[in-house]
């Protein structure tokens, strides 16, 4: 089971110079991608007057989102393992890939990227909000929380397959790729019903920018949920136990 490999870590950890560079990695790539795609969000409502809500936006974000996602983790996979997301690393953790320390350092330079991206994206647009994630009209937040649970399960459970997996092969080379896929798909099926996140710092910046918080816990306990059972599921179904510890770095 993966869970009798989970490790908490040791103090020293979070100083060691390559915990520390992975850290800024993950800061880095989260600034990328959400001022990417979230900016792109906000230069499709002032191009059609606040018509983001519509088909046509939703295809932008998507589309937005799915390039963004693919280079963000390309240009962390050597370093931090390109994670951009709390749920990725929440599930890395599960799997026994990464411990409970070095996953809040890269918690904590997640949802600092993200706020940060959103301060500049309001300041370099001249005082715009960053719009936080909500509900649609007709949505419960038990609905969000389904969909946010079966969303993040199919990231992660694409994570593992083509990233993490020991006998991923030469397939790992197009895991970025398959990682910006499966958001952007989800964004079109999720995202007119609650935004589609699958991310917690993604949702995280805009609301601390914002300052709205009405149903935000639905995007931290969806995610984290969804991440813990495609984590599970691949490590007891897919992955031969037999196999040794993958470092960090290598996914």
């Amino acid at each position: 089971m993966p869970i009798s490999r989970i490790a908490i870590g040791s103090p020293a950890e979070a100083s060691q110079p390559d915990a520390l560079k992975a850290a800024l990695a993950e800061f880095i790539s989260m600034l990328i991608f959400v001022f990417a795609g979230e900016g792109s969000g906000m230069a499709f409502s002032k191009l059609t007057n606040n018509a983001s809500n519509t088909p046509a936006g939703l295809i932008a974000a998507a589309i937005a989102h799915a390039f963004a996602l693919f280079v963000a983790v390309s240009v962390g996979a050597n370093i931090s393992g390109g994670h951009v997301n709390p749920a990725v690393t929440f599930g890395a953790f599960i799997g026994g890939h990464i411990s409970l320390l070095r996953s809040i350092l890269y918690w904590i330079a997640q949802l600092l990227g993200a706020v940060v991206a959103c301060l500049l994206l309001k300041f370099s647009t001249g005082g715009l909000e960053t719009a936080a994630f909500s509900l649609s009209s007709g949505v419960s937040v038990w609905n969000a929380l389904v969909f946010e649970i079966v969303m993040t399960f199919g990231l992660v459970y694409t994570v593992y397959a083509t990233a993490v997996d020991p006998k991923k092969g030469e397939i790992g080379i197009i895991a970025p790729i398959a990682i910006g896929f499966i958001v952007g798909a989800n964004i079109l099926a999720g995202g007119a019903f609650d935004g589609a996140s699958m991310n917690p710092a993604v949702s995280f910046g805009p609301a601390v920018v914002s300052w709205t918080w009405t149903g935000h816990w639905v995007y931290w306990l969806g995610p984290f949920i969804g991440a813990a059972i495609a984590a599970i599921v691949y490590e007891v179904v897919f992955i031969n136990q037999s196999h040794e510890q993958l470092p960090t770095t290598e996914y």
